[in-house]
């Protein structure tokens, strides 16, 4: 499928104006040119043409707000001087798989003030001795080179961007499990007091009851005794008393 072609698709019954990332990889370019991409793509953000088979991005328009620029395994060699004049706000360009041989190609890169990031992979230029130190030297604005920085730390992520809004991100989490893992000491100390009020008072209880079970207990214990002491004892007769007998013998007479 033709450059134009793609481009019709990809618009979907969209205005250009209302199009932010566009996305034609692996379609034909005519005469290894760009294609069907006009000014009217004035809010553009990302413009992928991977494989497309490009010699030239001389007839690139001007994109204000064109940001990441994915020109990969393309046959471009040069001309480079046209991305800093359309394209003053481009933040990431990816050239790997191109034509590049020399650094002295990639020197208009220097009149993009917004770029952080590069990528020339599988280019010749890569091969140069003091590759890196040349590049970062050449273009100071730069951020990473081929996924790493100055110091071959890797990117964070694919942009480069946002580490900050993911730092906050995680304090504000830490901090929030902190006052959450407070607040859950605080309701265990709650818990374990209440359980501990709950035991004094049962023990309370516990305590009035056996009281009152043990005095009902003396009590009736009290009782017996008293009976005990003022009947006789069992199998024992009581014994008569000489004088009432013979109260009993004159009254028979």
């Amino acid at each position: 499928m033709d450059m134009k072609k793609r481009v019709s698709l990809e618009l979907r019954h969209r205005s250009p104006t209302e199009v932010q990332e566009l996305v034609l990889d692996n379609c034909r370019s005519g005469e290894g040119k760009i294609e069907g991409i006009t000014e009217e793509f004035s809010n553009l953000e990302l413009l992928s043409l991977i494989n497309v088979g490009l010699t030239s991005v001389a007839d690139i328009s001007k994109l204000d707000k064109l940001k990441k620029l994915e020109l990969s395994d393309n046959r471009i060699s040069g001309g480079l001087e046209v991305l800093a004049e359309r394209l003053v706000n481009l933040t990431h360009l990816n050239l790997s798989g191109n034509k590049f041989k020399d650094i002295s190609t990639l020197e208009p890169l220097k009149k993009l003030p917004q770029l952080k990031s590069l990528d020339l992979f599988n280019c010749e230029v890569t091969n140069l001795a003091d590759y890196r130190e040349s590049i970062f030297k050449l273009l100071p604005q730069l951020t990473y080179l081929d996924g790493y920085d100055i110091d071959d730390c890797e990117a964070s992520d694919s942009d480069g961007e946002g580490d900050g809004v993911e730092d906050e991100d995680e304090e504000g989490l830490e901090g929030e499990s902190e006052d959450f893992d407070e607040e859950e000491e605080e309701d265990e100390e709650d818990v374990v007091a209440e359980e501990d009020d709950d035991d004094d008072s049962n023990e309370d209880e516990d305590g009035e009851v056996n009281g009152d079970v043990d005095s009902e207990d003396d009590d009736e214990e009290d009782d017996e005794d008293d009976d005990e002491d003022s009947s006789p004892a069992k199998g024992e007769k009581r014994k008569r008393d000489p004088e009432d007998e013979e109260d009993d013998d004159e009254d028979d007479d």
